[in-house]
């Protein structure tokens, strides 16, 4: 899918609202999800709201407007991008936040994988799913086939493993899980938290498998033509990943490279633990 992005309504349970912070990390800004079971209406279904975001110019405002009732808060993981209104928000809606780190839960315990959570009748599971970050989950919808990816998977491109909370191999353990989902016929669309809704969730998980491995081909090419062999001690240069990063990214606008060689440093760490 090509074009702006502007969130949206996906019923009967999900509606989109975008947060106003685009960039070239958040392309079209954060995507905020307002899950709700059909039903009695607004006043009497509490939502489930996941990533509230960012307090760029009356997102949080807005959210306090239009979200009505809401039972529960959940965090994919702690970027400020996805969880920095994230208490205010609760608070003000009298429900808790939970996350996979306990220090950004509020009112509520940090969820765990395969946790079954029920708010009014909206039902989703928790998928622990690192790899763009330590504390990075999913979550899967059943009753749409949906899955909620965080940043593991974003609407357009390919999502940066922050190194050094993030890491290679769990990266690739993850998405191999959510290719599971899909495989089981559980998950046919993904729901980003940048970008926009992915049909095809097996095509977009088979790229992103084949994107990574490419680029880590290509790390290794890098290193034979800077003569740096593959050993424990790739990480002793400091130097080293920038320098990975202006042969394998030398096409790529610069403007991209400092998050660029975030992933360079996890491919790299990934190499030395070979």
């Amino acid at each position: 899918m090509s074009g702006a992005w502007n969130g949206g309504s996906y019923p009967p349970r999900a509606e989109c609202l975008l947060a106003p912070n685009p960039g070239i990390m958040t392309l079209d800004g954060t995507n905020t999800w307002v899950l709700r079971e059909p039903g009695a209406g607004p006043d009497q279904q509490r939502a489930v709201v996941v990533d509230p975001g960012p307090i760029q110019d009356g997102h949080l405002d807005r959210l306090v407007a239009e979200t009505g009732e809401v039972g529960l808060v959940l965090l994919t993981h702690l970027h400020l991008d996805h969880s920095e209104v994230a208490e205010t928000f609760a608070r003000a809606k009298g429900c808790a936040v939970r996350a996979l780190d306990p220090a950004y839960c509020f009112a509520g315990d940090p969820v765990a994988d395969g946790e079954e959570l029920d708010v009014d009748g909206l039902r989703l599971r928790v998928l622990t799913t690192p790899g763009h970050t330590a504390d990075s989950i999913s979550l899967v919808l059943p009753a749409e086939r949906v899955l909620l990816s965080g940043d593991m998977v974003l609407g357009r491109g390919t999502t940066v493993v922050a190194h050094p909370g993030g890491q290679l191999g769990a990266y690739f353990d993850s998405i191999e899980r959510m290719r599971a989902l899909v495989a089981a016929g559980e998950v046919e669309t993904i729901w980003p938290a940048h970008g926009p809704v992915l049909d095809d969730a097996g095509a977009v998980l088979d790229f992103y498998l084949a994107h990574r491995r490419d680029r880590l081909a290509q790390v290794e090419a890098a290193l034979a033509h800077l003569s740096v062999a593959v050993s424990p001690h790739l990480a002793d240069d400091d130097s080293l990943p920038r320098r990975v990063v202006e042969v394998v990214y030398a096409e790529v606008d610069p403007v991209l490279w400092d998050a660029a060689e975030l992933s360079v440093r996890a491919q790299l760490a990934y190499l030395s633990s070979r």
